[in-house]
Parts: C-alpha cells; sequence; structure tokens
C-alpha cells in the first residue's frame, strides 16, 4: 500500500482529570526523523512516545509530535514554605533597605518573587500509569494520520499509474518504429555498399553484403531493451500492489528504467524515436518527483 510521507493527524480526550491532546505532522525526509514535545510532567514518556510511532508503520519521514497534558484537578501536588530560607532572605531585604535607605516597599508579593523559598512536592512519577492515560489519545491521533497517509496514498497511486501507462505507450510507438527503422537502415546500407562496390568495379559478394548488413542493423536493434523495460513495468506494478513501503524500491527500479530509455535513444538514429525517448525521460522525472512524497 502505498502511503504519503506529509500527514496531520489529531485527537484530544479528558482522562483522569486531564485534557490531554496529540498532534501528529509529517513532511518528507529520506529516514525516520521524529521529534517530540510533550508536557514537562509527562517528559519521561519522550522516547516512549517515538518508539510507539514507529512501531504503529511509519518508517520514513520527519514527524513532529505534540502532546499537551493540561490538568483539571490537582495531582496531590504540595508547596510548602521554607520558613528559615524565607526568614533569611525578608533580613537581607531589610538590610538593603536600610543600608541604602530605600522606600519601605517589602511586601508578601516581593518575597514571594524568590521561588527558593518554597518547596514543591511532587507525586511520584508512575510510568505505566502515565502510558496508559496518554495512549487512548495518541492511538487515535496516529489513526487519523495513517489515515490522511492512506487517502493521500492512494491519489499518488494513482497518479504513478497514469505515468506507467503513459510510459508503456511511448515504449511501444518506439518499439514500431524501431522495427521500420531497422529494416530502413539494412537497406540503406545495403544499396549504399553495392553502389559503392560498384564504383570499384569490384563484383559483389552477396552473402558478405548480406552478413555486413544484419551486423550493422543488430547494432541498432533494441529489442533487448524494450524487453527489460516491459519487465521493469511489470516489477512496478508488483512494488505498488505489495504491502510494504514502496518508495524506495521504486526509486532504485526507475533507475534501471532510465538506463534502458538512454541505452534506447544512444542506439536509434531516428529523429522520431529521439522525440519519444525525451518524453519517455520526461514521464520518468515526474515519476522519480512523485515518489519523494510516499514512505
Amino acid at each position: 500500500m502505498i502511503k504519503s510521507m506529509t500527514a496531520y493527524g489529531r485527537a484530544t480526550a479528558q482522562i483522569g482529570g486531564k485534557n490531554i491532546t496529540a498532534e501528529l505532522k509529517s513532511v518528507n525526509n529520506r529516514y525516520f526523523d521524529c521529534n517530540v514535545r510533550i508536557s514537562r510532567r509527562y517528559s519521561h514518556l519522550e522516547e516512549k512516545v517515538r518508539a510507539y510511532i514507529q512501531k504503529a508503520g511509519t518508517s520514513r519521514g520527519k514527524i513532529d509530535v505534540h502532546i499537551s497534558v493540561e490538568l483539571l484537578e490537582s495531582e496531590g501536588v504540595e508547596i510548602r514554605l521554607d520558613p528559615g530560607y524565607a526568614e533569611s532572605y525578608y533580613k537581607a531585604l531589610c538590610e538593603l533597605r536600610d543600608t541604602f535607605g530605600l522606600k519601605d516597599d517589602i511586601s508578601t508579593m516581593t518575597l514571594a518573587q524568590n521561588r527558593e523559598i518554597f518547596t514543591v512536592l511532587k507525586p511520584e512519577e508512575d510510568t505505566d500509569k502515565d502510558w496508559a492515560e496518554l495512549l487512548p489519545v495518541l492511538d487515535e491521533a496516529i489513526e487519523n494520520y495513517n489515515d490522511m497517509r492512506a487517502k493521500e496514498g492512494l491519489r499518488i497511486g494513482d497518479d504513478l499509474m497514469a505515468k506507467k501507462e503513459r510510459l508503456m505507450q511511448l515504449a511501444k510507438q518506439v518499439e514500431e518504429k524501431a522495427a521500420v527503422g531497422v529494416e530502413n537502415y539494412r537497406a540503406r546500407l545495403e544499396s549504399k555498399l553495392r553502389a559503392t562496390l560498384e564504383a570499384m568495379s569490384v563484383e559483389p559478394d552477396e552473402q558478405r553484403i548480406l552478413t555486413e548488413c544484419a551486423i550493422f542493423a543488430d547494432k541498432i536493434a533494441i529489442d533487448e531493451e524494450l524487453v527489460r523495460l516491459a519487465s521493469h513495468f511489470k516489477a512496478f506494478d508488483e512494488i505498488l500492489a505489495s504491502n510494504e513501503p514502496v518508495g524506495r524500491k521504486i526509486d532504485f527500479l526507475l533507475q534501471e528504467m532510465n538506463r534502458e530509455v538512454n541505452t534506447t535513444g544512444s542506439k536509434c538514429n531516428d529523429a522520431e524515436i529521439a522525440h519519444l525517448v525525451v518524453d519517455m525521460k520526461a514521464e520518468l522525472e515526474k515519476i522519480r518527483e512523485q515518489i519523494q512524497n510516499i514512505e
């Protein structure tokens, strides 16, 4: 199945007194590159999230994951005053005021600005509990993300098949023109050989003439290239129909197709075939650009 590397998925839910939102957004990339941004309270789950997304079926692409967790109720966090530190800080402020004759504006808020006077007591991390709360939202976001990848993949697949059909049509035209071209080339070569021998008053060796014409005509024949190209078209269909990531495989196959097309162009000295070869190269380049979008 073809899957696009460009997609977006989002999900949100209230679980365990928290409002949890998960977002996935990806663009093209040669390898798997996943960047996870998550609320500090859940930062210990970052690597677990990254591994889970890759295991869920994403092998390539640059993915940005953003998970936010909003507390709707207390989780047992306690904030306690450190009286000793607060007293020392207050005395230092008073000394600063008296030493420099400053305005006496020391207040509760002035002291509270120094967070060191408070001690924050948090409940111990419970990885299993946190993951259990996060997982349903992450699963839904991944499902929406994969749905978009699949839908875009279908569109790309249709486009690739259309371009492949165009390539097959061009190859058929090349084959038809090449058959006529080889025969015409053989006839012209034979005519030139006979004319040259006659001008030199040399008795032509019929068998030798036929042999030489056949040898030179064989050099411009492109039967083998067209047969291999047809084989590549079949492999193209098989790759697109597979359930594995297909982007890299098609990329390698395009290199082989391009090689056969180039050889065809270099062998043929027919202007019409040369134009067809240019059109084939253009279609191959369009396919190459398109597969940069698929996994």
